[in-house]
């Protein structure tokens, strides 16, 4: 039994009609959001970076050191 292929259908998009206020209150939710996410981000990243420096230990510390003139 084969299915017959489905038609193409198109859309265009000719305006979005957005109420300012609702775009507003929309923008200030986002940013709300975006606070603790940042956090979250923050997070994760310190805690692959401390798994790294435990992995590798001094590996990459030798360009922190003084060079000897």
């Amino acid at each position: 039994m084969s299915q017959t292929p489905l038609h193409e259908q198109r859309t265009v998009l000719g305006d979005i009609d957005i109420p300012f206020r609702r775009l507003v209150v929309f923008f200030v939710k986002a940013t709300l959001a975006a606070i603790p996410a940042f956090f979250i981000v923050w997070i994760v990243v310190m805690i692959f970076w401390m798994l790294v420096a435990a992995i590798f230990g001094g590996t990459f510390g030798w360009w922190m050191h003084r060079w000897p003139y």
